[in-house]
């Protein structure tokens, strides 16, 4: 029987808390839309009217948890049904006629969804790495661009080096390996960001060939709860760790203690230099060898 894996310690500056979702159901996902994977009525597929159930009910729970209050980034896949999933989940409240702000997500995107506003939310990012397996499903395929600026307003696609859609290909469907590679290169991309608590909401196959890649110096159990298959509109909380100091950022909490007066000699040392001095007035004069050379090498 092998032994139980043993508790392991990271130094806080290299972890990040990543809270990874799984997009609500969108009408690609609904019993028998399968069918014909490359049918043009599933390009860039929208959420169904169950999705947008369950994303409201995310967002009751990650206003509840107080989730939200601690997320500093929301990275998005830059499809449709991720958008509209990451908008109403983290986004501000129903935008009324009312407010002026620019809002993060315009009313009926592709629904009858009213407008979500860009104020007291995270900033949103999106980022094509995190995308859905690519090629052949026309579910996966994105729109321009510029065309999801006019939907998501106030979501950063800065990253996104292309308008029109160049990684999906219709006759060839990325390998669970080049996904997996994929993911990996994202994850190691999140280590570029100063944001410690980040909510990134994607796709199935993403998440499922990505977490594979972990969970080997795990119990079974919890290499399961890491990496099981996500259900639509699945919530996931996982910490991230740098082995490899691919993160540069240095400790905020640390603290290196008090440097005692005079010598400028660890506390341990200093204690002893003080019993040592306390016997030499008393007639004694046997100071530690070691202590004299480096009380010498101080002064030096």
């Amino acid at each position: 029987m092998d032994a139980a894996p043993e508790p392991s310690l990271y130094p806080l500056h290299r972890c990040k808390i990543v809270h990874l979702v799984r997009h609500a159901e969108g009408i690609h996902n609904i019993d028998g839309a399968q069918k014909d994977k490359r049918s043009p009525e599933l390009f860039d597929a929208c959420l169904s009217p169950l999705g947008w159930e369950q994303v409201e009910n995310l967002r009751e729970h990650v206003n509840a948890c107080g989730l939200l209050k601690r997320i500093q980034l929301v990275i998005v896949s830059p499809l449709l049904r991720t958008m509209q999933t990451a908008a109403v989940a983290f986004g501000g409240d129903i935008q009324r006629n009312s407010i002026s702000a620019t809002p993060l997500m315009v009313e009926n995107v592709k629904s009858e969804h009213a407008a979500v506003s860009s104020l007291n939310c995270p900033p949103f990012m999106a980022h094509e790495l995190c995308r859905e397996r690519l090629g052949i499903n026309t579910a996966d395929r994105r729109r321009r661009i510029s065309e999801y600026k006019n939907l998501f307003p106030t979501i950063d696609f800065s990253l996104v080096e292309s308008d029109d859609d160049i990684m999906w290909t219709p006759d060839v469907r990325e390998s669970d390996e080049d996904l997996a590679a994929r993911g990996m290169r994202f994850l190691k991309w999140l280590w570029t960001r100063k944001e410690e608590e980040i909510a990134i909401v994607t796709h199935s196959a993403f998440l499922f060939c990505t977490l594979r890649k972990f969970g080997h110096d795990c119990h079974a159990s919890v290499k399961n709860e890491m990496c099981k298959f996500f259900e639509n509109c699945e919530l996931r909380s996982l910490v991230l760790v740098d082995k490899g100091l691919v993160g540069s950022d240095a400790a905020t909490t640390n603290h290196l203690g008090k440097i005692p007066s005079g010598l400028g000699l660890a506390r341990d040392l200093a204690d002893e230099k003080q019993e040592c001095d306390g016997q030499q007035q008393h007639g004694k004069t046997n100071l530690p060898s070691d202590l004299t050379d480096k009380k010498r090498e101080s002064t030096n």
